[in-house]
């Protein structure tokens, strides 16, 4: 299916797309921090599908070709006093997921199975805690809890995150091709011509400065969701890699020992990316954690 707009009750319009036939089991896909829908590529969406799944890509408010909320400027003074806890962000995580939920009324799904990456991993945490009568299973890939004392950042990545990707487009092509060198995986290396692909791409359909920008004040100023995590009866899988550096593999392990019964996976080798090579890890941990949902019916 072509990229689809659809005008959220909210007034926000967000940007999707399909994979699949309609009348298999949904399965909503949440990317991350800055990144459009096309960061789960469109192979990785087919392979997905042709498990038996009705998949949906999206683009979060503020990336691609969805609502810009330029009116909310942020500025670095903002996120680093985020940093310590005293800032309030434009929104959150929770108004994310409420976009993801009313994306869903607007395709007319109930329950889905739910697979989120970096802050992806944090709205569907997040939409799971709020509405768990609609989430029929849960995996959380490279993410955390939002508790502080887990899953942070390395301190030499800062200056790369808060740094100027410059306001055209080969300087932010060059930026993401730096950023990925820094915290992709060691072990499953990317090509160069595919990521310098991904970043032009992604500039071409609607990168926004601003926009990354209030999406950190979002996961900056996200409360800790231990507590209501143990309080899941989801079937869970948390996946992460041994060498993310962007978020830390204690993230991962906080979320897996706080929901009941969840699966854990770690993947020597992985950092903060979905590389081509693990394409078929991840495939199978989404559908392994769908079965075990239909399992329970």
């Amino acid at each position: 299916m072509a990229e689809t707009m659809a005008s959220l009750p909210n007034g926000i319009d967000i940007c999707y797309e399909t994979f699949g036939e309609v009348s298999k089991p949904p399965i909503l896909l949440v990317m991350g921090l800055g990144g459009p829908m096309g960061w789960w590529t469109s192979d990785f969406c087919t392979q997905l599908a042709d498990q038996g799944y009705f998949v949906i890509r999206f683009d979060n408010r503020d990336t691609g070709r969805s609502t810009k909320l330029r009116q909310h400027r942020v500025t670095k003074k903002d996120i680093i006093k985020a940093f310590v806890g005293r800032a309030k962000a434009p929104y959150g995580l929770s108004d994310l997921a409420e976009d993801a939920f009313d994306l869903l009324d607007h395709l007319g799904i109930e329950r889905t199975h739910l697979a989120g990456v970096s802050m992806g991993g944090m709205i569907t945490q997040t939409m799971a805690i709020a509405h768990p009568e609609r989430v029929l299973s849960l995996t959380s890939i490279m993410s955390s809890t939002g508790k502080r004392g887990v899953g942070w950042t390395h301190p030499k990545l800062f200056p790369t995150m808060l740094g100027s990707a410059g306001n055209n487009r080969e300087s932010y092509i060059g930026r993401s091709l730096r950023s990925s060198r820094v915290i992709g995986s060691p072990d499953f290396h990317t090509d160069e011509k595919i990521a310098r692909a991904r970043a032009a791409e992604t500039f071409d359909r609607g990168w926004s400065a601003s926009g990354v920008g209030r999406h950190m004040m979002a996961v900056l100023t996200q409360p800790d969701r231990t507590r209501d995590l143990a309080n899941l009866d989801i079937p869970t899988t948390v996946v992460h890699g041994l060498r993310d550096r962007l978020v830390n593999p204690s993230g991962g392990r906080a979320t897996a020992e706080a929901i009941r019964g969840a699966e854990y996976l770690e993947i020597v080798g992985m950092g903060h990316d979905i590389p081509v090579q693990l394409y078929g890890t991840f495939v199978d941990a989404i559908t392994r954690t769908a079965e075990r949902a239909a399992a329970r019916k």
